[in-house]
């Protein structure tokens, strides 16, 4: 039975990519596992609504440009 792709709904692996950031910077800027992170990278997971802000605050981006569009 394969696994089925999970939604993508944002575009954080893009943007840390861009900024030059790894996972682990971001888990210890918002003190959280390295693998929280990499769960919402790979879209498995997605962090709050608060979080969201937190992340774009590190990494100086507009919320919106986390997330993609439907």
């Amino acid at each position: 039975m394969s696994k089925t792709a999970s939604p993508e709904y944002n575009r954080l692996k893009v943007v840390l990519a861009e900024k030059k950031k790894t996972n682990k910077e971001l888990a210890d800027y918002l003190n959280v596992q390295p693998g929280t992170v990499s769960r919402w990278c790979t879209n498995d997971s997605q962090p709050s609504i608060a979080t969201l802000f937190e992340i774009a605050k590190y990494l100086d981006v507009k919320v919106s440009s986390l997330l993609i569009e439907q």
